[in-house]
């Protein structure tokens, strides 16, 4: 599987939001996991070995679909 360019952007709202990769195949795992203070950016990617991202925490999401806020 080729790479792709999905990429999203992450901006944390308050100390302490994670941000969680998840691995593609039969079993979904956890593979990588951040954590942003207030006003930290992340852009992330979905590859062949990411298929999801959990962000928990407030946040702003924005993708190729849109701008989305966790928590208000």
């Amino acid at each position: 599987m080729a790479e792709s360019t999905n990429y999203i952007v992450i901006k944390a709202k308050e100390d302490g939001v994670s941000v969680i990769g998840l691995t593609r195949g039969t079993d979904t795992r956890f593979h990588h996991s951040e954590k942003l203070d207030k006003n930290e950016m992340m852009i992330a990617q979905f590859t062949e070995h990411t298929s999801a991202i959990k962000i928990r925490g407030n946040a702003t999401v924005q993708t190729a679909h849109g701008v989305m806020e966790t928590n208000d």
